[in-house]
């Protein structure tokens, strides 16, 4: 059985791999490199993808499910398809847009076979201690009433919003992943941004009210 690596101990035979958050061509190359040595059974090389992805899908599903062990669970089942069907990516996508299409899908599955909706409070996120206590208050509290908003939408509008907007992928790309056509993604995001816009309106009059 296939024991999946942990995230915060790097292998000395792992390649190294860019943050992140410094995505562009090269790491992409690089990611196709590392998915040929899945292929020939490599495990240093899926050891690396793995803890490039971890975080990424981490985030992505984590405003899609509810209970952090669900999270894990399709994420690991996620990267498992990975690990054993590398041969089935055919390039005509991102390698990216591959595996974050993976993971919609078993999402979607999971939340229709377990009815798991969205909870903002259960999932915790890592904090950025840049700014100072104020702001970083002020920042909670936006996040907060960010999460409680996207709570109230449902799991395809969720999708295009985090993968537009915290992956930071084009329309077509969004398409590819989600299974629809890149004007039903335009459409998704249209309803979401207007739905988000009232919530978030509706909540601030609250806060305003309680005060």
């Amino acid at each position: 059985m296939l024991k999946w690596p942990s995230i915060r101990k790097k292998r000395d035979d792992a390649p190294a791999v860019p943050a992140a958050s410094a995505r562009g061509p090269a790491a992409e190359a690089l990611e196709l490199t590392l998915l040929e040595g899945i292929k020939r059974g490599q495990r240093a090389e899926f050891d690396a993808l793995y803890r490039v992805y971890h975080p990424r899908l981490w985030r992505f599903l984590s405003h899609l499910m509810r209970q952090p062990e669900a999270i894990e669970e399709v994420l690991n089942d996620t990267l498992m398809v990975v690990w054993q069907r590398a041969d089935s990516f055919d390039g005509r996508s991102k390698l990216s847009t591959w595996i974050f299409g993976i993971a919609y899908r078993k999402a979607l599955k999971a939340l229709s076979r377990q009815d798991l909706p969205v909870d903002g409070d259960s999932v915790e996120e890592p904090s950025d201690p840049g700014p100072g206590p104020e702001q970083r208050l002020g920042l909670e509290q936006l996040r907060g009433r960010l999460r409680g908003a996207m709570a109230e939408l449902s799991p395809e509008h969720r999708a295009v919003v985090e993968l537009c907007y915290f992956h930071d992928m084009a329309y077509a790309e969004i398409a590819d992943v989600v299974g629809c056509p890149p004007e039903t993604v335009k459409t998704r995001m249209f309803y979401a941004r207007r739905r988000l816009r009232l919530l978030l309106d509706d909540l601030a009059g609250l806060e305003q009210g309680e005060l």
